[in-house]
């Protein structure tokens, strides 16, 4: 350690006896004595000489001064030793045990053992009356209840006859049930999650099955059946239910969101989600709804008698701008495909369009798709997709209507006044002459 270091050190740590300029002083001095001789007046003598002794050992110096000299060493060995006595001197937190102040024979404990409160729940037997008595009998049996009613729900995957065994169903019973329900209804029809109100009688013998004596469900939306037990054995009896099939049309302003303003209005989420569909592949949702547009939505909806509600496929989605309809869109046939309603009905030469499509040949002199030479074409072609609906293009009888040659699936309708109509090339017919 050089001088600079060693001026800079002394200028840091300082003995306590001495005073930075202008602090202190013969008064701090005069001040600290008389404190000193405060705390020795009264004391024994040989404390005194003790504290000489111990000063002259200086075992405990001041920990800020000379850091790093032996002095200061021996400080810290005296801190350390002092720390790991005081640790090894710490008290245990062990609970202690003392030795009971009256001896307990067997008698004694089950006496006190018999008068104490335990759990039930950790399978407690305690209580002063716990053991029988020879005046106990014990039961040959107990007895049951006369009728349990029970709720099974089918699940998927599971068959009619194993959900009513897995319910305590006699086998014979089920078997039996099995064959009346499905003289009513197809089992494979039977929707998941069917609930079924099953009434269990009373037992012919003590190893026996309770027999069935009732069965509730819901086997279609408008069908219950009901199964009971009469003194001829089981039977089923049939009770339909009277059912409102009248569509549910759904309206409201598009606003911030088509989806959520469908929901606000009431439109089921699987309908509004095929509305969202059809909309975007006949019209396109990218920039072409505005927030003042009005949604139009019809859906499939029965109502049965007994107040259930069930939500059908979607109907018909339309859009209107300006008060105007935008997209009228409507399912039609077997396939459920959408066409546009405003398509059918179109004026052309005091006729109408027959389909709600494009026409691909017109009337007259054309180049012959097969034969390849040119000829006459008496007729107008139109293209839509397969299974369109195809329309009269006015009022008319039919004259005839089946295969027709060249024409496959053909329909005639005279119109009166020497006007007549042809439709070919259909998938199928809906009509028959006469008509």
């Amino acid at each position: 350690m050089d001088r600079t270091s060693s001026g800079r050190l002394q200028s840091l740590f300082k003995p306590r006896d001495q005073f930075e300029p202008g602090h202190g002083g013969p008064v701090a001095i005069a001040a600290s004595l008389t404190h000193a001789d405060l705390l020795s007046s009264g004391t024994p003598p040989w404390i005194g000489q003790l504290r000489e002794v111990l000063a002259r050992l200086d075992i405990a110096p001041d920990l800020a001064e000379d850091i790093g000299s032996r002095r200061w060493l021996r400080g810290l060995a005296t801190l350390i030793g002092l720390c790991a006595l005081a640790l090894s001197l710490r008290p245990d937190f062990a609970v202690p045990v003392s030795a009971p102040g009256i001896a307990f024979d067997a008698d004694a404990r089950d006496t006190l053992r018999s008068q104490m409160i335990l759990p039930l729940g950790l399978g407690a037997d305690s209580g002063a009356h716990m053991a029988p008595s020879h005046m106990v009998v014990p039961l040959a049996a107990a007895p049951e209840r006369t009728d349990v009613q029970l709720v099974a729900t089918l699940v998927a995957g599971d068959s009619f006859a194993r959900m009513l065994q897995r319910a305590g169903v006699d086998e014979g019973d089920a078997a039996r049930v099995s064959q009346l329900v499905a003289g009513q209804v197809p089992l494979a029809e039977l929707e998941p999650g069917t609930r079924f109100a099953i009434t269990l009688g009373p037992r012919p013998s003590a190893e026996a099955p309770r027999q069935l004596m009732g069965l509730d469900f819901r086997a279609r939306f408008d069908l219950d059946l009901a199964v009971a037990r009469t003194p001829q054995g089981l039977g089923i009896q049939r009770k339909p239910l009277s059912v409102d099939t009248t569509p549910l049309r759904i309206r409201g302003t598009v606003g911030s969101s088509l989806y959520l303003s469908a929901r606000a209005a009431g439109a089921p989420i699987k309908a509004i989600q095929e509305y969202l569909q059809t909309l975007d592949a006949h019209f396109g949702l990218e920039g072409e709804i505005h927030p003042e547009d009005s949604s139009d939505i019809i859906v499939g909806y029965k109502r049965s008698a007994s107040g259930e509600t069930e939500t059908g496929e979607l109907l018909f989605a339309g859009l209107e701008q300006g008060g105007k309809p935008k997209v009228q869109l409507l399912r039609w046939g077997k396939g459920g495909s959408f066409f546009k309603a405003s398509g059918i009905g179109q004026p052309r030469a005091s006729l109408y369009f027959p389909v709600a499509g494009r026409m691909t040949s017109g009337f007259g002199l054309r180049r012959h798709p097969i034969l390849g030479y040119t000829r006459m074409h008496a007729g107008v072609d139109f293209g839509t997709p397969y299974g369109s609906p195809i329309y009269a293009v006015a009022a008319g009888t039919i004259s005839f209507a089946g295969r027709h040659g060249g024409h496959g699936n053909y329909v005639r309708i005279e119109h009166g006044g020497a006007m007549g109509s042809g439709y070919g090339h259909m998938s199928r017919s809906a009509v028959s002459p006469g008509r």
